[in-house]
């Protein structure tokens, strides 16, 4: 079993949810994003975003690796920064886009 941090684009919610419960029926531990609940992200007060960012971030912290759901190999500007943070903490990196080699049978 491995800890699993999900990191992408809220754009991709229907492929990550599908990632994310294919992979825990392997026998993962998925750390997932959290969906907003409000209409546009911006509708957030600063310290709200800023609050998501950091939980995410201890997401990363504690998991074994990442997985990078980068369809169509998009790479967000925050999705781009989580990866350099869990470059930085030694995490594996496991691409989406490159689900043939990872660790995990494709769904």
């Amino acid at each position: 079993m491995k800890v699993i941090a999900v990191c992408g684009s809220l754009k991709f919610k229907d492929e990550i949810m599908r990632i994310t419960e294919a992979l825990t029926l392997q026998g993962n531990c998925l750390l997932s994003i959290i969906y907003p609940t409000k209409a546009n992200f911006d509708d957030y007060s600063e310290a709200e975003r800023a609050q998501f960012a950091k939980m995410h971030r201890e997401r990363i912290r504690i998991a074994d690796a990442i997985l990078v759901v980068d369809v169509n190999h998009y790479l967000g500007k925050q999705t781009q920064n989580e990866i350099e943070f869990a470059k930085r903490l030694n995490k594996e990196i496991i691409y989406y886009t490159d689900w043939d080699n990872a660790f995990v049978q494709r769904p």
